[in-house]
């Protein structure tokens, strides 16, 4: 029959039961604080994780934005500089405009001027003694067929002409001689020209025995005395630089001369 046990004895064999279970009890506490420290942890680096991509993110949309920024204000700034540019160009035009315009006006009065000076400038040479009558022929020719032409400015038709002009007005300074035919009659003679500025034109036969000057009264040549072929020989060696410059007498005859005769 067993022995029945008393209030105290039960109490402290539920005692001495629960401490014998508290080792295991605390054994199992640890490893549950454990494995829940473990997982806060893999939270807490996974929301770091989270954390720093979102933070590279934010940068990575932040200097983005900045240059965005940036661009516009230089976009901003080319802009206005175009802004400026077109402005700038469009009074330019206008400004062309109004030149052409001007240039159309002046054209239409200049036009019909340089007509006429190449028009005098061949009655000029037509008038004046016949020396070098190819070579002037040639370049007034090129004037009249310079001046219809659309593809050459106005200004370098004008410029030409002019340049006729001087080389004309040169002629007036200067003493030259060169070799040529000379026609009279039916007969085509190789002689020797003279030049004396546009005042006196002469020539002499390759042999030098005929000697002879040209009368702008009868638009003739008229041969001179045997007194003056020495003369025209020595200025004609002067005029081709093969002699040095001296003074010489040559023969010229003023038109009331002419008329006299």
């Amino acid at each position: 029959m067993p022995f029945p046990l008393t209030r105290a004895l039960r109490q402290a064999a539920l005692a001495s039961a629960m401490l014998g279970a508290a080792p295991a009890l605390l054994a199992a506490s640890l490893d549950d604080a454990l494995n829940e420290s473990q997982r806060l942890s893999e939270q807490a680096q996974a929301s770091q994780a989270r954390i720093d991509t979102l933070d590279d993110a934010t940068r990575r949309m932040l200097d983005e934005y900045r240059s965005a920024l940036q661009q516009s204000e230089a976009l901003k700034a080319y802009n206005e500089q175009m802004r400026q540019l077109v402005a700038a160009q469009r009074k330019e035009l206008e400004g062309f405009e109004r030149q052409l315009a001007g240039i159309e006006s002046t054209q239409e009065a200049v036009t019909p001027l340089m007509a006429r000076m190449v028009e005098v400038l061949g009655q000029f040479i037509e008038a004046d003694l016949p020396f070098l009558p190819q070579e002037r022929a040639d370049r007034l020719l090129t004037l009249q067929e310079l001046l219809p032409r659309a593809d050459v400015s106005l200004a370098e038709k004008y410029r030409r002409i002019l340049e006729a002009y001087q080389i004309e007005s040169d002629y007036g300074r200067t003493l030259e001689a060169w070799r040529g035919e000379l026609q009279e009659g039916d007969e085509l003679r190789s002689v020797e020209f003279l030049r004396l500025g546009r005042t006196m034109l002469y020539y002499q036969t390759l042999d030098g025995h005929q000697s002879g000057w040209f009368s702008p009264q009868t638009r003739t040549w008229e041969p001179l005395d045997a007194s003056a072929r020495r003369t025209i020989a020595r200025a004609i060696a002067i005029a081709r630089q093969q002699q040095a410059p001296v003074m010489l007498e040559l023969p010229v005859k003023t038109l009331a001369q002419e008329s006299a005769q």
